[in-house]
């Protein structure tokens, strides 16, 4: 596989990283990985997309070789900043844009203030919690939830990053986060997802803190709603039935799209896009061919 090129760009004072496939005259894509995720784990969809776009996939602030956000700052108008910051910068608009899982989710968020910079968007499981779950947090009032946040922000404050012996040990645990990949993917996926500890220990590059973030964040569900009923592009959801994520088309979800339609996927759970990797582009391409 013939790579990209890695540059940076600066977003709210920091170093933010992407990666650019070439071919500058073709029409901008954009590609946004999850959380706790990379770049370069777009490399198999950019690889096929590569000779018809010019695609440009982002490190999330704190993740791959991205700066880390010291004192906070991953909140969703934080992403949301930072990715209209690239697609101004890099003067992209109109752009089509593919993410997955946390991306996706910022992704929509924008797509929801900014619909004309935006041709096509395809969302991977970036609805965030279901309808069931959204009733169950409503119970707490925002005193309580406040209080469970900062808690939770305390107790995790002093977690380390976890190190493994060898990039070996690394794959074997990229491995067994998703059975669905192949030993190809799990190598590719840790090389350029971890680093190496001056120890000789390898760790994640993204930054532990950026767990806690990421959230709806300011926005009410509401407010989010409105955001994806603003989306004026055409919008494929993607969604694997092995997943966590539930379907938008049972809980009602969708109905806040105006020109939405869902894709489910068997044999695949989350990273649908590396679980089905065929089946998603076979959708995908057809999608963006509309």
């Amino acid at each position: 596989m013939q790579g990209p090129t890695s540059h940076f760009y600066y977003s709210q004072r920091l170093r933010l990283h992407y990666v650019d496939w070439g071919n500058e005259t073709a029409p901008p894509l954009l590609l946004v990985h999850g959380g706790r995720d990379h770049c370069r784990n777009w490399d198999w969809v950019a690889e096929r997309l590569r000779d018809r776009y010019h695609v440009i996939a982002p490190d999330l602030r704190g993740h791959g070789d991205s700066a880390w956000a010291v004192g906070g700052g991953y909140d969703q108008a934080a992403y949301i900043y930072d990715l209209a910051q690239i697609i101004h910068q890099k003067q992209m608009a109109p752009v089509t844009i593919i993410a997955h899982s946390l991306g996706a989710g910022i992704v929509l968020n924008y797509c929801g203030a900014f619909s004309e910079n935006v041709k096509k968007v395809v969302a991977i499981e970036g609805l965030g919690p279901s309808p069931a779950v959204i009733a169950e947090q409503s119970k707490r009032s925002i005193d309580q939830r406040i209080r469970r946040g900062v808690k939770d922000r305390r107790e995790n404050s002093g977690r380390s990053p976890r190190r493994y012996a060898s990039l070996d040990d690394a794959v074997a645990r990229m491995a067994e986060e998703n059975p669905h990949l192949s030993a190809e993917q799990a190598r590719h996926l840790t090389v350029y997802g971890a680093h190496q500890n001056e120890d000789g220990s390898y760790s994640w590059k993204f930054d532990n803190h950026a767990r806690w973030g990421g959230g709806v964040g300011g926005l009410s569900h509401e407010d989010q709603h409105q955001l994806w009923r603003n989306i004026t592009a055409p919008v494929l959801l993607v969604r694997g039935t092995e997943s966590w994520a539930s379907d938008p088309v049972i809980d009602g979800r969708i109905e806040h799209f105006r020109d939405a339609r869902l894709v489910n996927f068997e044999g695949a759970g989350h990273w649908v896009h590396h679980d089905q990797l065929d089946g998603f582009m076979r959708e995908t391409e057809a999608f963006l061919a509309e």
